[in-house]
Formats: C-alpha cells, structure tokens, sequence
C-alpha cells in the first residue's frame, strides 16, 4: 500500500479517533509502522491499552482499504492527509486536527483567507437576509466561507457565497457518500463545483450526533474566525465559537432581538466578549494582516522579515532545521500563550520559513 493507503487504513481502525492516531504516529513514526506493530509493541505506547492493541493488531488494513478507495472513486472524490502540501495550514495548525480528509471539489488555495458562518437550523428570516448578506460581501472580498452544510444559516451562507462568485466549503458530520441532509444534494454539488465539500468521517460513516461536535471543531479550524448569526442558548454554534476561541481564533456575533430565543446564543456572546458584526467590513477589519497580504510577486520586491511581526523573531530563534521542536516545547520557552504560537507558528509556514511535521513538530526552513 501506499502512504494514502497506510494513513487511511489507521484511520478506518475502529476506535482510532484523532488523539489516539496523534499518540501512536508520534510514537511510530509512520501509520504503516502503527499496523504493522505487535501488540506488544502497541501496548508500550503511553494510553494504549489492551482493547486498542489487539483492535490494531487484528486490523485487516488492506480489504478495509481497499473497499474505501473504491467508494472514495465512486463519489469521485479524493483524499488529502496531514502530510500532504494540499491540508489546509489553518487547520493543520489546531491541536489534533483530522489527520484524513475527504474532499469533494477543490480546496483552493491555501494561503486565501477563510471565515466560518454558523448559527440556527431554524433561523428567522431576519437571520436568513443577515447571513446571506455577509457571505455575499465575504465571497467579494475573496474570502472562503466555511460552514456545515445543514438546514438554515449554514445552507443560507454556501448559497450566499456560490451568489456572490466566491468559494465556499462545506464540512460534513458524516461520510461523503452518506450525505446529510438529503434535500441539500442539489447545494453540495454546486459546492463541489465552486469550492469543496469535505469530510472527516469515512466514506460510509452515518450522521452521529457524536460526529457533529468534531466537525464544529473541524469548521473552526479551517477559518480565521468563526461568525455566529442567529443561535438559541443550546446552539451548536455556540461549540464552534467555543472551539474558535479555544484554537486563538476570532469570535464574532449578529446580534438579534432581545425577545427572541433565537438571539439568546449570539446576544451572549457579545456580552462575553465576542465582537459584534452589523456589516461585513466589522469582519475583514479584524482579519490579521497575513491573511491579504502581497501576492508573492510583490513581496519577493522586499526582505520578508521586515513584514513579520516581533514576536516571530523570538520563536525563529528556537527552531532548527535538524532538530524537530514540539509546540508544547516552543510555547514554553517563548513564554506566549499558546493560541498566540499557534497563530505565528502557520504566518511562519506560509511564508515558507517553517515546516511542520505530523503530531504537531516544527522545523526551521532552510534557506533556498
């Protein structure tokens, strides 16, 4: 098998979600060095227990794989892993990212900026008009927009983007060629066309309601921020704003009607911080500067570092081009908080001065 195949089949093991593929690459190596390990070996890994080894050791990597990428063909998908130039930075940059994607369509570029639009299945229409609204004028600004896929906001936001010419993606709770909900197959397919729609889960796997807060998470780490429209107290929007802040990503809020259950979700997040958006230019103003910077043809007129920030010099210091650095051993000595290392850490990669590694190691890049 090839190195697709290996990083799919760790992925198929029943029970290998992202933490426990992220302990046992980084213990191995390798997902090939993962399935072909002897129980013994699986178990000498730190929370690896005796139901996990033998899961892993028993795995019949190569019919599972097999039946995958016939379904992955089917669909007329493709797959990207974590070790791939195509994963997006921004997600590749969270703590324990989806080390499989399913993609359906195009990702685009990687450098181009992303924001999330989420909120309510059962919005008002108040809320449908605002959502439309900002993805129209995010897509103007070419900015992607990103969102699940599902009834009301989310479907409203795909649809204001593919209107205003611009890309979306959607990220699903479920497999590619499982998709939920129905009656949105006609919008998935104009997705596809016009940016990428995208899963974590195997090609088969059904709508759990255990898999949707993964793909909130998954939502969140594909943008720069995650914009709530219309959400009630127990919104599932309100777990991608959480899981924005938690990955040092904006949070942003529509607010609504104070008499509205409907606005009680986003009313709170204004309060608690999260900035207030009643037009589209209160999103673009607080996009960091990388995210619409020169194209490379104009900054090659210049020396890169005196675009780069202060606090990047420090974090250059500390990485080597030999010798892999964890993030946990970069965020220490720099003395930063980590969603701040995590932030300069993917400015540094994508202005080629840093590579990253799987299990969230760092190089410096050499010089060329």
């Amino acid at each position: 098998m090839d190195d697709h195949a290996w990083w799919v089949a760790l992925n198929l093991v029943p029970g290998v979600g992202r933490i426990t593929f992220k302990k046992l690459v980084g213990y191995f190596g390798h997902p090939r060095d993962v399935l072909q390990a002897s129980i013994g070996q699986l178990l000498r890994v730190p929370g690896i227990g005796s139901k996990m080894a033998h899961a892993i050791a028993s795995f019949q990597a190569a019919p599972a794989v097999e039946r995958e990428l016939r379904a992955v063909e089917r669909y007329r998908c493709y797959i990207v892993t974590q070790e791939d130039r195509a994963y997006p930075p921004l997600l590749k940059a969270i703590d324990d990212p989806p080390p499989v994607l399913y993609v359906k369509g195009e990702l685009g570029d990687p450098t181009r900026p992303a924001v999330a639009l989420v909120g309510s299945r059962r919005p008002s229409t108040y809320g449908k008009v605002v959502a439309e609204q900002l993805a129209r004028g995010l897509a103007g600004a070419q900015v992607t927009v990103v969102s699940g896929l599902a009834r009301g906001i989310d479907s409203t936001a795909h649809a204001g983007a593919l209107a205003g010419g611009g890309q979306t993606i959607a990220v699903l709770g479920c497999g590619l060629g499982y998709l939920y909900p129905p009656e949105n197959r006609p919008l998935a397919d104009r997705i596809s066309q016009q940016g990428a729609v995208v899963s974590e889960f195997p090609m088969g796997s059904k709508p759990d309601r255990l898999n949707f807060p993964l793909r909130n998470r998954t939502i969140s780490g594909f943008s720069l921020g995650t914009v709530v429209v219309e959400a009630g107290e127990r919104s599932g929007a309100l777990i991608t704003a959480q899981w924005a802040l938690d990955q040092g990503r904006e949070v942003f809020a529509v607010p609504g009607n104070i008499t509205a259950p409907m606005s009680r979700g986003t009313n709170r997040l204004i309060k608690l911080g999260a900035k207030l958006v009643e037009r589209v230019e209160d999103i673009l103003e607080e996009l960091p500067p990388y995210a619409f910077g020169a194209t490379p043809a104009s900054a090659s007129q210049e020396p890169r570092q005196a675009s780069l920030p202060l606090e990047e010099t420090p974090l250059l210091a500390l990485l080597d081009p030999v010798e892999e650095r964890h993030i946990d051993w970069i965020v220490e000595r720099a003395g930063l908080p980590t969603g701040a290392v995590s932030a300069l850490l993917l400015q540094l990669e994508l202005d080629g001065r840093v590579t990253q590694l799987p299990g969230k190691f760092f190089l410096k890049a050499l010089p060329y």
